[in-house]
């Protein structure tokens, strides 16, 4: 059966991730110390399992989905286009136009990113199930614990309904063939696990004043804000109120984050993105300087960021962010800081138009490779020979990096960043963190909830999309302020948050029609293999589907046809 395929996959995985938790597991005397039946015996075991859990976490994008869920966000929105080679095979596109017969064989699309998040969620249920008999040292100890557990396994819900919508709900680590559940169900233990998150999670669990503490960590924050994400999305599609949790509950979450004094805005927008923020200053000759004002993926801004590694092998090692390698540049490494990988996401030129003048969030979010003077070389004029649906512009905020490294013989080169500084393959050993929720998010969410300083909060996120640097590095931020209302809200949510995996939901949220218009409205020419092709996205493809994706061929085979396919796939 699918489920008990999905478990042992699982288990195999756990059992992996307790293994490399450190020497002392591993120099045990007992050889059996370490099996499910005894492993959750106590606290500090629970508290090695719970690492396992961030691993299983990360694992839904290391793994290796081609449409991790950020990636796959990105190509369903306006915002970005198929894109990858000219001579790849067309999954981007069925993707993209939400079009099957782009290539009717790619049935099993979503498979990997499928099983991966069952076997995350195995790892949470199984945690938590097993905690139910632990002695713990304090409520505090517990709350924290649980409350991380909880939290991931709302967010993974979350991340499946809404890619799905029509999902099996695991609460217990089962080997039973579980028929897909009402979305309503799998909201509500959504919103259970995120408040259980929010309530039980210590505010100074993990201080943001000293984030290596955190390291990627849920927070009660985090647990509020995303609860909030959920219940936006919820009302939105489905056009009820949730069963468990109230608007005045959650507009009160994100007020709590916003009187916590643990996050801020930070002051210039570039300064969150690494390749926004950094240049390389000198010559081969004389040698390079990396010259960055990045602010840093712990950032005071960053309210939760999925963290990742360059430590990935192919002998079964996962911890990179596979998503990144989709993004960026296609055909090599041109320019530091813009690192090398497969053309994905490619963004149409009416979206880099729509950035009003001075907003400096387009040029923080997109590379203009004519701007950059790439486009122009001869060794990217033949890349783009190889490119499909080539625009000119690319992802900038989660792009793989490049910079100028020292051989042994004193000449310098343009190199991989994490080939030439570090190691690890660039396929699959990019280390750049995915941030989930901004401050940004909560001072727009709160503003769209009704707050009543919704106008202050509109104010400070479109101001400081204006702000620029001084000469004496001060900076300048000038006082604006936008007429609150709910299409300038949105408005400034698709400006604010290009290209970090929300727009699409935020489409999907305002009606399928919505996200059909939009979508169509990016329709554009673009180059594929160096010749012109015009771009028509259909509205029916997306209302056809309510704008959720195919569940995966093999899943409904491995149930016996208990799984049913999505309307309109």
């Amino acid at each position: 059966m699918k489920t008990k395929i999905l478990s042992i996959a699982a288990m195999g995985m756990l059992m992996l991730g307790m293994t490399s938790c450190g020497n002392e597991f591993l120099e045990v005397s007992s050889k059996t110390e370490g099996t499910t039946g005894n492993y959750y015996s106590n606290e500090s075991a629970l508290s090695r399992a719970l690492i396992g859990c961030y691993d299983g976490w990360q694992r839904t994008v290391s793994n290796g989905p081609t449409f991790a869920f950020h990636y796959l966000s990105e190509l369903l929105s306006d915002q970005c286009m198929g894109g990858t080679g000219a001579n790849d095979a067309r999954n981007s596109s069925v993707v993209d136009r939400f079009d099957i017969s782009e290539d009717n064989s790619q049935e099993n699309l979503h498979n990997t990113l499928w099983t991966s998040y069952y076997a995350a969620i195995y790892r949470v249920n199984e945690l938590l199930t097993r905690s139910e008999g632990v002695t713990w040292s304090s409520e505090k100890t517990k709350g924290t614990l649980l409350g991380e557990a909880h939290a991931m396994r709302g967010i993974l819900y979350f991340d499946l309904v809404r890619i799905f919508e029509n999902i099996p709900l695991l609460t217990v680590p089962t080997t039973e063939n579980v028929a897909q559940a009402n979305p309503d169900d799998v909201y509500a233990l959504i919103f259970e696990d995120l408040k259980y998150g929010a309530e039980n999670i210590p505010a100074d669990a993990y201080p943001k004043a000293s984030s290596s503490s955190n390291d990627g960590r849920i927070t009660c924050y985090a647990a509020k804000a995303m609860m909030a994400r959920a219940y936006l999305f919820y009302t939105g599609v489905y056009g009820k109120e949730p069963s468990n949790v109230t608007k005045a509950e959650v507009l009160q979450g994100l007020e709590d984050v916003i009187n916590s004094g643990e996050y801020d805005l930070i002051p210039l927008y570039k300064n969150l993105w690494y390749c926004a923020s950094t240049t390389w200053e000198g010559s081969d000759q004389a040698g390079w300087k990396e010259v960055s004002t990045y602010a840093g993926e712990d950032n005071v801004e960053n309210i939760l960021t999925m963290k990742f590694n360059y430590t990935s092998d192919y002998n079964g090692n996962a911890g990179g962010n596979n998503a990144i390698q989709m993004f960026s540049i296609r055909g090599g490494t041109f320019k530091a800081p813009y690192g090398q990988g497969w053309g994905g996401a490619t963004v149409p030129e009416s979206v880099y138009g729509s950035f009003p003048n001075g907003d400096q969030r387009r040029d923080a979010s997109i590379i203009d490779l004519a701007g950059e003077g790439i486009a122009s070389t001869e060794a990217y004029q033949k890349a783009v020979l190889d490119q499909r649906e080539y625009t000119g512009y690319f992802n900038k905020k989660y792009t793989a990096r490049s910079g100028y490294h020292q051989n042994e013989n004193g000449s310098w080169s343009l190199t991989h960043y994490w080939d030439g500084l570090m190691a690890g393959d660039f396929q699959i050993s990019q280390p750049i963190g995915y941030t989930l929720i901004r401050y940004a998010d909560v001072l727009l969410m709160a503003a769209e909830l009704g707050s009543s300083n919704a106008q202050t909060y509109l104010n400070m996120v479109h101001s400081r999309a204006y702000a620029t640097e001084n000469a004496d590095g001060t900076v300048n931020t000038p006082k604006l302020s936008v007429p609150l209302s709910q299409a300038n809200i949105m408005e400034e949510r698709r400006l604010e948050f290009a290209f970090e995996g929300i727009r699409y939901w935020d489409l999907l949220r305002q009606g399928v029609e919505v996200a059909a218009k939009a979508v169509v409205a990016s329709s554009s020419k673009v180059l594929s293999g160096g010749v012109e092709e015009q771009v028509n996205y259909k509205a029916e493809n997306i209302i056809s589907k309510r704008g959720f994706q195919q569940i995966p061929q093999t899943q409904i085979t491995l149930s016996n046809n208990v799984l049913k396919q999505n309307a309109g796939w």
